[in-house]
């Protein structure tokens, strides 16, 4: 139906989370017919990042720099470490605006089923930080899934075997949500971690 670099772009599209065949299609249409500019834009941000985005050495999110901005700050309180699945966690956790410790990014969970294992996820890197730094609590930010859950525990065991204390972030009903609309799994969860009020 439409010329093959049109039906290049929109299959590029549809590379993007969320992004169904109709919505590729309508960004396509849209970048060739009505933004000529942000479509040169687009591909330049995309040419730069993907030439000069890297991992940051000591937590491993997304920077240009050797070592990003959060690791390098020095008012981040470094007996803190929080272990989390992906960079858009951090940027969640930034935005909530409480938390002043350090990272660290797994890029994914455990997943034995497809093929994700331990050295898939840094834990060598993560095991160095504990034997290296002065860190006192290690908070894990893993995602309420059964793999998430699993790659906690994974994690929780070997930073205990070193004396270090483990938390986990808390999960269940949301600030503002009704019980009647909750799903059971985290109406579940949220009774079975409940604490003292």
């Amino acid at each position: 139906m439409f010329s093959p670099l049109i039906e290049d772009l929109i299959r590029a599209l549809r590379c993007l989370p969320g992004v169904g065949p109709k919505s590729a299609q309508r960004m396509a249409m849209y970048l060739l017919e009505k933004d000529r500019d942000a479509a040169d834009s687009l591909v330049r941000a995309l040419e730069q990042a993907v030439e000069k985005v890297g991992r940051c050495s000591q937590c491993r999110t997304l920077t240009e720099q050797e070592v990003c901005a959060l690791c390098n700050n020095r008012h981040r309180d470094q007996k803190l470490l929080c272990v989390v699945e992906t960079p858009a966690d951090i940027l969640a956790i930034e935005q909530a605006g409480n938390y002043h410790g350090r990272y660290f990014v797994l890029h994914g969970h455990l997943s034995p089923i497809d093929g994700v294992g331990p050295a898939n996820l840094g834990i060598d890197l993560l095991e160095q930080r504990l034997a290296s730094e002065p860190l006192e609590e290690l908070i894990i930010a893993t995602n309420p899934t059964v793999e998430g859950e699993a790659t906690a525990q994974f994690i929780a065991e070997r930073a205990r075997a070193r004396g270090i204390a483990v938390s986990r972030i808390a999960h269940g009903v949301p600030i503002g949500g009704e019980l009647e609309y909750i799903d059971g799994g985290t109406l579940a969860h949220a009774f079975n971690s409940r604490t003292a009020f």
